[in-house]
């Protein structure tokens, strides 16, 4: 008899006692990415000429599969030169050329430090195949940032405004590889200044600037690895129950 009610007892209570999780869901990413930049402004008008090195720590925190939170602090290399083209000395010069014509060409490091939003196509994870969870998916971003270029001329700095794509793949449950091109628009028109030759590239044609009209911007393209942290509590509707 007292077999027969332990038995009993089990079968109603055990459901309410022994349950596994489907899924392992986490609160955050934490890692690190490498890429190339380029600068577009006044000593380089085409995308992907005089690329540079970057690296960034990267941070995320996923609101759900959907939407996500990213953190960073990049360094990286901007370079650019005038070359061939009609650059003047002196840009409020009033001859009839508009000045005597000049190059010149600089190289620094830029440090940015940001957050973006980050807004996932596809719901983003491993398993729960019933909500149509995928392993891969393109995303866009957007959102703001502190760009600040330290000398050798002056030490400059702007916020910046970052918008891009890029796709994840989850490799492993907790291991996770991105894909990003984002370009950074800038407030300042000093990221390029530059003493060569005696020519100054902030402003070299004397066109006044505002807001992010006339302003100087540069891209990165980064290739990052990151891993899952903090393991989030699991909603009762994401429970298996073992009797």
């Amino acid at each position: 008899m007292k077999k027969v009610l332990v038995i009993l007892f089990s079968a109603l209570l055990g459901p309410c006692f022994t349950v596994v999780a489907q899924d392992d869901i986490y609160r955050m990413e934490l890692g690190g990415g490498i890429g190339g930049c380029f600068y577009l402004g006044d000593a380089n008008s085409r995308p992907f000429a005089h690329i540079g090195p970057m690296g960034s720590v990267v941070a995320r925190y996923i609101f759900n599969p959907r939407m996500a939170i990213k953190g960073n602090l990049a360094v990286g290399l901007i370079s650019g030169s005038t070359g061939t083209t009609f650059f003047p000395k002196d840009a409020l010069s009033e001859t009839a050329e508009g000045g005597q014509p000049g190059t010149a060409s600089f190289k620094r490091n830029i440090i940015d430090v940001g957050a973006q939003f980050e807004f996932n196509f596809w719901g983003y994870g491993i398993g729960r195949g019933y909500e149509g969870f995928s392993r891969i998916t393109p995303y866009m971003l957007i959102g703001m940032g502190l760009t600040v270029a330290p000398k050798p001329v002056n030490t400059d700095a702007g916020f910046n405004i970052p918008v891009g794509v890029g796709v994840k793949f989850k490799l492993k449950p907790r291991w996770n590889i991105g894909f990003e091109w984002s370009m950074r628009f800038t407030t300042t028109d000093r990221l390029d200044v530059s003493n060569t030759a005696g020519v100054i590239l902030s402003d070299p044609y004397g066109v006044r600037s505002a807001s992010f009209k006339n302003k100087d911007c540069y891209s990165f393209t980064m290739l990052s690895v990151t891993y899952d942290l903090f393991p989030r509590c699991v909603n009762c509707n994401n429970i298996k129950y073992v009797f």
